[in-house]
């Protein structure tokens, strides 16, 4: 065994428990990655061999207890996987898929322990269980349950093929992604091509030119479908080329072509429902989610649908018009950006875009992300660079409470680069658990470019999408449970957004605002009257913003509420696509969706199948939220001890809407996000 193998397996000996990324080559992972299946095999083979009635301790919390190695490799591997992808990486995350499928299977669909854990859940009214250990055993026999424990063992054979199978394509599908992506990168070599980019950006775009050995302007692609730079490019065919390449990502019949990829998930997830007793993957996938079946997403979509078009529809027009003053042709989905931008000018004289020197991004991290933390919950922040991490260019920060104690650490990991998967996100790296005596350390990524020279300068959607992650980090960092399987984020698909969701509301919190939107050159604070203007824009664009999300969030559930049957006559992408957009009236050509199907990653290549109605659904308890904050003295400390107390630090540990109900006191009302969405029209 090498000492990196050892490593991983053995609990770190460094502050809370980081890794030691230093000291891990990539041919560690694999070996350790078996002996740590091994190692939790025969914890749970232990489990099961104990001759003794089942217990609470016997069972449960020996369950619990197990995998710790597993835990710790994983957690290694996977932010690795994700956010520093090299080939040597990818390699490994190939031949680790169906190992990883197999060993959770093998755990998970274990009948000795399903039928330890099923007496326990049939005798649970005489075991006296309260609290968090009353929840651990409803949540685990559901779970397993869920998962196809039930079954006999030619059916959990076949689940088990089915698993492994799915993990290869899931991975298959990112390979593939990220491959387009960086080979799609649009090359411009003449410079009124791109016209409209600032300095900063058209640097960093001739130095990734320069990069692959090309002159001129090469313009990375984002992993969603509408990227900035449509907005402020004046050429209308550079916003062509830019938009084309995003769209064609997966389906250009070449190595890289998902579509193949899509159809196979697709069926396998239908057969997979089936064996498990479900009409469809989304029948599968709800029936263990706040959202409960099918119908209620499907009601919450058609219900939003409706007004967003109409509202997208009046966008168009007036964007039409505007066009029609400068040249006389059709209004195209690559001109709904720079001409948006044009009449935000205009009505609103904002211009989104000259607003960067205001939101310099260190200042925005400290002054403004980490400020409202502290305000609201007493939180300190101190960056460490003691110790090693995956990469050099992350940045890790100790968080200590108001009392002194530790709380765990943030690590950020803010930049692009071609190995790292696009978006942004958080997972943890430890989790926390007092079971284990563990505290929780967070990483959040995200894909803003790096300058050549001169600060990091954020534009507003970025500003937005750090406080988000940071409000998945918080939900990391300040849940305290006992058990793992309910620490941090681990709870319910549809619920996890809600956390991340209310804490954009502090990016234009006057009190916030004030503090990081700073000119980074001249100490000039945002104009008040400007602050003003992006307030009244807010619900501007909302039409167009609703629409290319419920688009992608029907395309989702469209394609994983088919049927055994109705998956295998499915043999056209493109065309199964466009008919499930049209079912809805959201097909617009001029608003496509936000993610199409062969670059659609969270639902094929991530954990959001037939989830990523979640976002709205989340919003509905966000937008609530918001107004409870609003009502009740915004950002305040007694304000924030309580969304911390009863939501973000139970974890997974609670029914989430009990949860809701306990902060708030009632069920969430859909009325604050209808008017924030402007859909009550």
């Amino acid at each position: 065994m090498s000492d990196g193998v050892a490593l991983l397996l053995s609990e770190s000996t460094l502050p809370f428990q980081v890794p030691p990324y230093d000291r891990i080559a990539v041919d560690d992972y694999l070996p350790a990655f078996e002996a740590a299946f091994a190692e939790h095999r025969a914890e749970v083979n232990a489990i099961t061999r104990v001759r003794s009635m089942p217990t609470f301790e016997n069972t449960l919390i020996a369950l619990e207890r197990s995998g710790s190695a597993l835990r710790r490799v994983a957690n290694t591997f996977y932010t690795v996987s994700s956010a520093d992808s090299t080939p040597e990486i990818q390699a490994v995350e190939e031949k680790l898929a169906p190992l990883m499928a197999a060993h959770l299977d093998a755990i998970t669909l274990d009948t000795f322990l399903y039928q330890r854990v099923r007496s326990l859940w049939e005798r649970r009214a005489e075991l006296g269980l309260t609290g968090e250990d009353a929840y651990l055993l409803r949540r685990t026999y559901q779970r397993m349950t869920h998962a196809g424990a039930g079954l006999d063992d030619e059916a959990k054979a076949r689940l088990t093929a089915l698993n492994q199978r799915l993990s290869t394509l899931t991975t298959t599908f990112e390979k593939n992604l990220l491959a387009d992506t960086n080979d799609l990168a649009v090359h411009f070599t003449d410079r009124s091509e791109v016209d409209g980019l600032s300095e900063t950006e058209l640097a960093a775009a001739r130095h990734a030119a320069a990069e692959r050995g090309e002159e001129g302007w090469l313009l990375p692609l984002l992993n969603f479908t509408n990227q900035p730079v449509l907005a402020r490019l004046t050429n209308a065919d550079s916003r062509r080329r830019v938009l084309a390449a995003v769209r064609s990502r997966g389906r250009r019949e070449n190595a890289n072509d998902n579509r193949p990829v899509v159809l196979e998930i697709v069926r396998l997830r239908a057969e997979r429902a089936r064996l498990l007793g479900y009409d469809s993957h989304a029948a599968y996938v709800t029936a263990d989610e706040t959202a409960g079946s099918p119908d209620a997403v499907i009601d919450l979509l058609t219900r939003l649908a409706a007004p967003a078009v109409a509202n997208a529809r009046a966008e168009a027009e007036s964007l039409q018009a505007m066009l029609d003053g400068l040249e006389a042709r059709p209004l195209e989905a690559s001109d709904w950006a720079f001409l948006t931008e044009r009449v935000r000018a205009e009505r609103y004289a904002v211009d989104t875009d000259a607003l960067k020197p205001w939101f310099e991004a260190e200042r925005v991290l400290q002054d403004g992300v980490f400020r409202a933390a502290s305000a609201l919950y007493g939180v300190t922040f101190a960056e460490r660079d003691d110790l090693p991490t995956y990469h050099e260019g992350v940045r890790v920060f100790e968080v200590t409470d108001a009392d002194g104690s530790a709380v765990g650490l943030y690590v950020l990991d803010l930049y692009t680069r071609d190995t790292k998967r696009g978006g942004a996100w958080m997972n943890p790296i430890v989790e926390q658990s007092a079971l284990e005596g563990t505290l929780p350390v967070v990483v959040n990524n995200l894909n803003v470019t790096r300058p050549i020279e001169g600060p990091t300068l954020l534009s507003l959607d970025e500003v937005n999408t750090l406080f988000h992650e940071f409000g998945h980090a918080l939900h990391g960092l300040f849940a305290r449970t006992t058990y793992p399987s309910f620490s941090g984020t681990n709870v319910y698909r549809d619920f996890v957004e809600f956390p991340s969701q209310v804490n954009e509301m502090w990016v234009m919190w006057p009190e916030v605002l004030a503090e990081y939107a700073v000119h980074h050159a001249t100490g000039e604070p945002l104009d008040p009257a400007i602050v003003a203007r992006l307030r009244e824009a807010e619900a501007f664009n909302q039409g167009f913003l609703t629409t290319e999300y419920l688009a992608a969030a029907w395309l989702d559930f469209a394609w994983h509420s088919l049927t055994v049957e109705e998956a295998a006559a499915v043999t056209d992408v493109d065309a199964f696509q466009t008919e499930a957009l049209a079912r809805l009236g959201l097909d617009i050509d001029v608003v496509p969706p936000r993610y199409s199907t062969t670059f659609f990653a969270h639902v094929f290549a991530g954990g959001y199948s037939a989830g990523y109605y979640s976002y709205i659904w989340s919003e509905v308890l966000d937008a609530d939220t918001v107004e409870w904050f609003t009502d009740n003295g915004g950002l305040t400390r007694e304000n924030g001890d309580r969304f911390r107390q009863r939501l973000l630090g139970v974890g997974g540990s609670k029914d989430p809407l009990e949860a809701y109900r306990d902060f708030r006191g009632r069920d969430a009302d859909i009325a604050p996000l209808l008017a924030r969405r402007g859909l009550t029209g």
